[in-house]
């Protein structure tokens, strides 16, 4: 039996003592809706990348900065 708490605080969401909820929160202070979904999506697939699933988080990540500049670009036209 493991003694690693895997729903509330899983070792792939806590790095240099920080979890990634808190960096989250702190991150996307400010936005709203569509905005803080996207920022909120792509920090977190950022911080588990290495630690998680590799390369496929990185594309996740990246799917949502593009949804997230498709959304600023359109705001901003």
């Amino acid at each position: 039996m493991s003694d690693k708490d895997m729903v509330n605080h899983p070792p792939h969401y806590t790095q240099g003592g920080i979890e990634c909820i808190d960096a989250i929160k702190a991150a996307c202070e400010g936005l709203d809706g569509f905005e803080g979904y996207c920022t909120g999506n792509a920090i977190k697939y950022l911080w588990r990348w290495k630690h998680k699933n590799g390369v496929e988080d990185l594309k996740k990540a990246d799917w949502y900065i593009r949804k997230l500049a498709n959304g600023a670009k359109d705001a901003n036209d």
